[in-house]
This record gives C-alpha cells, structure tokens and sequence, in this order.
C-alpha cells in the first residue's frame, strides 16, 4: 500500500495535504468565498426508496424537490455494507487501499460452510489517509459531523481527530441513544431530529464562512423504529411494488422531514445559491432477497434491481445520488454516467479549490458531469473486491468473495470459490437475470483480464482455499 504510516494523528493529515496539487478553480470563485458543501447520507436506502426515484408508497417530498432543483444520478455506486462505503467515501480510496472491506470480521456465517480463508479487514479508516474535512478544512471550511461515522469509533479514529471541528457520534438506537462525546438529549427524542438539529445550529453558527456539514444518519437502518405519529400516516396506505412497511416508511418520511429542514434553513439564511447539497446511501435497501434465492428477511424492494444490501448485485451497490448546486447544476436533470463513492473527495476538493491529498486517489471529480450531465469520465471502469463472506438467515450467504468490474454496460463477478463468471449487459439486463458468461467468451476474457490487472496493481489480498 503506497503512502508512509505516520504515528500522530495531526501529523497525518498535515504530511497527507502539504504535498497535494491545488484543485482547479471552482465557477464559485467569483462570488468571493467557496461553496459552502452539505452531505446527507442515509442509512441503508435502497435505490428505489424515494418518491423522485419510483417508489409509490413512501413518501419524500422535499428529497423529490431536491431532486427537481438538481441532478439526480442513475448509475452511482457504493460498496456491499456501511464500512466499506464511508471509508471510500472519506479517503477517495477503493477498498484495497484502506483494508476496509467489511463491517467486522470478513469471516462471517457458519466457519464450516466458508470453503475459503479471508485476508484480515480493518474495521477503522488508516490514520495515514487525509479525510474529506482534513481537505476542505485545509481550505478554510468550518467542518462538522453528526451521526453514524463507523470507520473507527474511538480515540484517534474519532472524527473529531479526522479534521471535523464538531464532531458527535451516534448510532445503534433511535431512541434512548447514546453520544460520543455525551450529550444531554431530552427522553423520547428520536435521533434523526437530534442530529438535524445539530446541523441547523452548525449552519447557522457558520453562515458567513464556508462551511462543510457531513450529516450521515442512522436511519433508516435496524432496529426499525419510527415516530408514532409517522407509522400512523402509513398504517392507512396500501403497499405497492414490494414497499409496504408502515414502520420503515414513517423512517424514510424522518429522513426527508430532515432534508427539508435543512433546506428550508438554507433559504431563509439566503445560503440555498452558494450551497451545494449532496444526498446519497451508503448501500442497498435490505430486501430483494426472496426473489434472488437468498434466505434472508426483508424490509422493502430494490426491484427492478436484483437482491440487496450485502450482495454484489445492483440491489446491494447502486443507490440514489442527488446534487443540488445552483451555479452548475441545471435543474431536474439526469446523470446516467457511472459514478462511485470514492469519487466525492476529488469532486469536492474541485468544487472548494482545494489541495487534493498526496495519498493515491481513486476516484475522478464529477464537476465535468454536474456541469454537463451527458459528459463522459476519463476512466475505463469502476471496481470492488470482496475478499469474504456475509451471511444470509441460519445457513446461506448473501455473498461469498467475490470480485467485479463495470465497464461501460457490462459488469461482470468473479465469484473465488469456484471461479465462476457471471457477465450481465446493463442496459439490457438491469435485473441482471441473464447470465452472457457462455454466450459472450471473448468479452468475459477482456473484463476479467483486467479485473486481474487491477486487483494485481493495488495488490488486493485475495481468499486462500482451505
């Protein structure tokens, strides 16, 4: 792995910045001050969860609003589980970088069902990789997070030694929850309103100064649990398309009831111009499931997807990405160009004309495609490498290791326990139901040469046969 481990925190991140490149100048610029940045990142929704992108039953309004007043991607990409995914996120690093590949031990299930031996896997973010807020902060940006970080939760790990100025932690409950650092919360609130108000009090403390709010929510992940007056507005609704849960719903409309609070603050502080707002999941929806074999319970559907959260299937890595900023992005449009989670650190460090970090960055800026959505990403593919295993029910898997590659509207896994090969045309094929592999020799031999290539350059651990 390239770059040197540096033993202190701060020293870390300084080394990291010190020998970047300066970004290009944002459009912005000219207004006097960088634009302010605000990600919002649910927890487990799936692709299909949201008003704006088909769902008939839950309800999403002011998501949907922000998704009208700018770009909505169709082909974005995170990782298989949450880790993973917020470590990409924050680091602009693919998994074999970071040796973040999964949420506690890759060893996962009954030991005598795994055929394979998996590599180690770290569970919090190196110490040596500069973060997205140690970038932006090295620009001048007031930085802030609240909610589920989960890429190393205490002592050095803590965000708040990851270039956040505010930092408070919290996830497992959506009532009665704990913070880190402790924070006197009154009994009954749920958390999803705790951390919203947290980033209304950071965005009204930071308005005349760039700020940066990272805002990752626990919800709307188990344990499934929702404000009364919520469940009630969906308990009269009839379920359509496999969303029928009254519980997870009323999670979602929480959600949104954030995003509109927050939206809502931005426009009465007159900030909504020079603001760019992000809105994303970390993975799929948890569902999907019955219809792809796996014996696992669910909670909605990520139809026409194929399967969920934990899979490497579209249900498990594709999920929503919205961005709305004025001064680029044009209103109600679409993205259909792939983009992936290692992606946002160039794009933000572009957008606030900041120094990119001088470990390897993975990831491409995607001004070019918020600035024209029909552009074209100078890369030849987006990549994982899932080197264990995560359960399904008592006895199955939701995936074993197994590595894939999308290039252009083909995807194709290689599953390591067999070596079995699995080519879908996307465009074609989204629910991935028709497997190419033996009717298409020549281009599983192309993708699959480079999968290798690729895997070999970042000198990705594989599975050892037992």
């Amino acid at each position: 792995m390239s770059g040197v481990r540096l033993v202190g925190l701060l020293s870390a991140a300084a080394s990291a910045l010190s020998a970047g490149a300066k970004g290009p100048e944002p459009e912005s610029r000219g207004a006097g001050r960088p634009p302010n940045i605000v990600f919002i990142l649910a927890d487990d929704l799936g692709w299909t969860d949201l008003g704006c992108m088909g769902s008939r039953y839950y309800e999403t309004p002011h998501i949907d609003r922000l998704a009208a007043q700018g770009i909505r991607f169709t082909n974005y990409y995170v990782s298989q589980n949450c880790t993973p995914t917020r470590a990409a996120l924050m680091s602009g690093q693919y998994a074999p970088r970071t040796g973040v590949y999964s949420v506690g031990e890759l060893t996962r299930g009954r030991e005598q069902d795994r055929r394979m031996i998996p590599p180690p896997n770290q569970t919090a973010l190196p110490i040596d990789r500069a973060t997205v807020a140690d970038v932006l902060k090295s620009a001048g940006y007031a930085t802030a997070m609240f909610g589920k970080w989960h890429i190393g939760q205490r002592g050095r790990y803590h965000p708040s030694r990851r270039g956040f100025d505010e930092a408070i932690v919290s996830m497992g409950r959506h009532y009665d929850f704990q913070t880190d650092p402790p924070v006197e919360v009154p009994r009954g609130t749920y958390l999803a309103d705790f951390l919203t108000d947290q980033a209304v009090r950071f965005i009204e403390k930071n308005r005349d100064r760039p700020f940066f709010l990272y805002l990752p929510h626990f919800a709307v992940h188990a344990p499934h649990e929702a404000k009364p007056e919520l469940i009630e507005r969906f308990r009269k609704k009839e379920g359509v398309d496999g969303h029928r849960d009254p519980v997870y719903a009323a999670m979602i409309a929480a959600i949104d009831e954030s995003v509109g609070r927050i939206l809502a603050r931005l426009d009465e502080l007159k900030l909504a111009d020079h603001t760019v707002v992000i809105f994303s999941s970390d993975n799929g929806g948890v569902g999907g499931y019955q219809a792809a074999g796996i014996p696992e319970a669910e909670h909605t559907s990520n139809a026409p997807l194929r399967a969920g959260k934990g899979t490497l299937y579209e249900g498990g890595i594709r999920v929503p990405f919205i961005v709305r900023y004025p001064p680029l992005a044009r209103p109600g449009t679409t993205c259909d160009e792939p983009a992936i989670h290692v992606d946002l650190l160039p794009t933000l460090a572009e957008l606030a004309g900041a120094r990119l970090p001088s470990q390897p960055l993975d990831g491409l800026s995607l001004v070019p495609v918020l600035r024209d959505p029909k552009a074209r990403l100078p890369r030849e593919a987006l990549y994982w490498h899932f080197p264990g295993y995560l359960e399904a029910g008592r006895s199955g898997w939701r995936t074993t290791p197994v590595g894939v590659i999308r290039c252009g509207d083909f995807k194709l896994l290689e599953f390591f326990e067999t070596g079995r090969l699995e080519l879908y045309n996307l465009r074609e094929d989204l629910s991935e139901r028709h497997n190419l592999a033996d009717a298409m020799p020549q281009k599983v031999r192309e993708l699959h040469d480079k999968l290798v290539a690729w895997r070999q350059s970042l000198h990705a651990p594989m599975p050892r046969p037992k």
